[in-house]
């Protein structure tokens, strides 16, 4: 259970958004919806511990009965995924997806996590690929390949559909969704479009926070 307990928002002196209180299930996709420049980045980035000056939030997260607000972002365990796929370009397929695994995963089972996991998104034989060879669907999967291997607790996603064409956006909002309900993670995600929305998923209106400051 991912929750956020009475979250406000400034920038400065400016309040963005005040009193957010929401939990997320294990499974379960939460979509925040608003307006650009309404805080909804910057609250995905003061979950994961990377919110700067002159940002400021007050406020409590909650991972599992713990609270994670307070730990460094390493710490938290929760992964993010953004609509930049921010792989490393001199790194091959393989080894960007190596770097995400844990320490404690040694020896030739490091290699096989990646082998599987590449096949399971319908990208068997791509650990030697260079990055920059790859589409932007491709690339978008290893990207999330590389956030779950971090087997992360709950999973923020910030508009990592907004780039791809209408055909590819829907195919793999599709598989992202099924991967993480699978997996039972926490999913948090900020989108302009209605229709990333999964159906019968809650869907939380930015606005109806910021009206509250007038």
């Amino acid at each position: 259970m991912l929750s956020v307990h009475h979250l406000s928002l400034r920038l400065g002196a400016t309040a963005l958004l005040t009193q957010i209180n929401f939990q997320v299930g294990e499974g379960e996709i939460l979509t925040l919806m608003g307006p650009s420049g309404c805080g909804k980045s910057s609250l995905l980035g003061w979950m994961v511990g990377a919110l700067a000056a002159p940002l400021y939030a007050d406020g409590e997260l909650w991972l599992n009965d713990r609270r994670v607000d307070l730990l460094p972002t390493a710490a938290r365990r929760i992964g993010i995924l953004f609509q930049d796929a921010l792989l490393f370009d001199h790194f091959s397929v393989g080894q960007n997806l190596l770097l995400a695994l844990p320490a404690a995963l040694r020896g030739v089972a490091r290699q096989r996590a990646v082998e599987t996991a590449l096949a399971q998104a319908g990208l068997e034989g791509y650990a030697s690929r260079d990055p920059a060879t790859l589409s932007g669907g491709q690339r978008a999967r290893v990207a999330l390949l590389r956030a779950l291997l971090a087997q992360p607790r709950a999973l923020l996603l910030d508009e990592p559909f907004s780039k791809l064409d209408a055909a590819l956006r829907e195919s793999f909002r599709q598989w992202v969704f099924n991967e993480t309900r699978g997996r039972g993670i926490p999913v948090v995600q900020v989108t302009h479009d209605v229709r990333d929305a999964p159906p019968g998923g809650r869907v939380l209106q930015m606005a109806e926070y910021a009206d509250k400051l007038r």
